[in-house]
C-alpha cells in the first residue's frame, strides 16, 4: 500500500485515487469512481472534461490495476472494500459520491456501508451502473476457477474486451490473474442484511445487457431509505462508454436537485 501524504498546497495523496484531488470550493462534490472487472483508473479519462464544473471527477485504482499493476490484487470483496475505506479517508474530507459500474457498483455500496460502521461520513448520493441488486441470485456461471479459455468466453459474452486482446497470448497471460481476482471478488460475495442506507441512489442500466437485465434493477430500491430512480440507457453491458454525457448530466442534476424518481 502506498502511504496518503500531504501535499504542501493540497489535501493529502490518496493511494486508491489516480490524481490528488483538489481543495474544493464550496458547492462542488467530488465522484469518486469505481471500475468493473478487469478495468483501471484509466477508463474514467476524459469525464473531467465533460463534467459539470460542480463536480470533480476522481476515479479509483485497485491493487493489481493500472498504475498499481505491481501490487498483489485483492479477490475478496470484504478485505478491498476494507482497505478502499482506508485509502480514500484522504479524499473524503469534502462533500462526496460514489459512481461503480457492474463489480464497481458493488464496491461503491459496500463502501457506503463500511463508512457507515466506522461512523464515517456518508456520500451525497449513490451511482450504481450495470449492476444487479447485492442480494439478487447469481446468474452467470463461476469462472474464477475456470480454464483460461472459459474466462475469455465470458468475457467475450459480457463483450467490451477488444478482440485482439483476448487473442494475444502475452497480454492475456499478464491480466488473467487480476481478472480471476475481480470475478473472485464478485462470485465469494455473500449479501448480509443490514438497515437501509439513508443515501439517495440513481441506477443505470442498458437496454440490451445481456448480464443485467432491466428488470434485475428493481431490487435496489429496498436498500436507500432515500428517494432512488432507475434510468436505462441504450447499449450492452459497457453501455457506459457510449453514455458518459447522459451519465454526467443525470449525475449533476441530481447532485444538485435530488430528482424525484422510484424503482417501483
Amino acid at each position: 500500500m502506498y502511504p496518503a501524504t500531504a501535499t504542501a498546497t493540497g489535501p493529502a495523496r490518496s493511494a486508491a485515487l489516480a490524481d490528488v484531488p483538489r481543495q474544493l470550493p464550496p458547492g462542488r462534490v467530488r465522484l469518486l469512481c469505481l471500475p468493473y472487472a478487469g478495468g483501471a483508473a484509466s477508463l474514467y479519462r476524459g469525464w473531467s472534461a465533460l463534467a459539470d464544473d460542480r463536480v470533480e471527477v476522481c476515479p479509483v485504482e485497485l491493487p493489481g490495476h493500472g498504475r498499481r499493476l505491481g501490487e498483489s490484487p485483492v479477490s475478496r470483496l470484504r478485505s478491498l472494500v476494507a482497505l478502499l475505506a482506508t485509502e480514500l479517508e484522504p479524499a473524503l474530507d469534502r462533500p462526496f459520491a460514489f459512481f461503480g459500474h457492474s463489480m464497481g457498483a458493488l464496491l461503491a455500496f459496500e463502501l457506503c456501508r463500511e463508512l457507515r460502521r466506522r461512523g464515517a461520513a456518508g456520500p451525497e448520493h449513490l451511482f450504481l451502473s450495470g449492476a444487479s441488486a447485492p442480494d439478487a441470485p447469481r446468474t452467470r456461471p463461476q469462472i474464477h476457477a475456470a480454464t483460461d479459455e472459459e474466462v475469455k468466453r465470458e468475457l467475450r459474452f459480457l463483450g467490451g474486451t477488444p478482440p485482439e486482446l483476448l487473442d494475444n497470448r502475452e497480454l492475456m497471460e499478464l491480466m488473467l490473474p487480476t481478472l480471476r481476482a475481480d470475478f473472485s471478488v464478485l462470485e465469494t460475495y455473500h449479501y448480509r442484511p443490514e438497515p437501509p442506507l439513508t443515501v439517495p441512489i440513481t441506477v443505470f442500466g442498458g437496454t440490451a445487457d445481456p448480464s443485467v437485465r432491466p428488470q434485475a434493477l428493481h431490487g435496489w430500491r429496498a436498500q436507500t431509505t432515500a428517494r432512488a430512480r432507475l434510468e436505462l440507457l441504450p447499449g450492452d453491458h459497457f453501455f457506459l462508454h457510449a453514455s458518459v454525457v447522459e451519465i454526467l448530466g443525470t449525475v449533476a442534476g441530481a447532485l444538485d436537485a435530488d430528482p424525484v424518481g422510484n424503482l417501483a
